[in-house]
């Protein structure tokens, strides 16, 4: 019974499946969901309200919902994609994998454990301090900082070398 949204991109659906949910399914889930086509995808993982993403685990979106500080719950498809997932779930411990073919019961499961349970009160908090170091490490004089100007500076010694 947990609240959602869920961005449902036309492209993404095979043509002339516009009624891709079944009528009974939205009509019990009308009252906790927002279904839609787009959302910024930023702004809405760094609202307050937001407790957990489900994601494909692109590299993106997999820093974007670190720089939010929201847990994940990953279900990869193709290219970086499962090696994101590794490092979600078993390496930063900050998300739960979905690999099997997903049925009912384990998506059930899988948000529960993120939101209700301990497991997932654990991976709030180290994807916290892992938003925290983030943050540190982009700001001035953080590690991320440091290497972006040399790395700009490199490139104006070449050029002013080699014009």
């Amino acid at each position: 019974k947990q609240p959602f949204l869920w961005v449902i991109r036309p492209d993404l659906i095979d043509a002339g499946h516009s009624d891709v949910l079944p009528a009974e399914f939205l009509d019990k889930v009308k009252d906790r969901s927002l279904l839609v086509r787009w959302a910024p995808q930023i702004k809405v993982l760094s609202h307050p309200s937001v407790g957990g993403f489900l994601t494909h685990s692109g590299w993106n979106s997999t820093l974007e919902s670190i720089c939010a500080g929201v847990p994940m719950i990953s279900r990869p498809f193709l290219a970086e994609q499962p090696t994101n997932r590794r490092f979600v779930s078993e390496v930063w411990k900050i998300g739960l994998a979905m690999n099997e073919v997903v049925k009912r019961e384990h998506v059930e499961d899988t948000v529960r454990r993120l939101m209700k349970g301990e497991e997932g009160q654990q991976m709030r908090k180290r994807v916290s301090e892992l938003r925290d170091a983030s943050t540190r490490a982009v700001g001035q004089g953080g590690s991320s900082y440091i290497n972006i100007e040399r790395f700009v500076q490199a490139i104006q010694r070449a050029g002013l070398a080699n014009p």
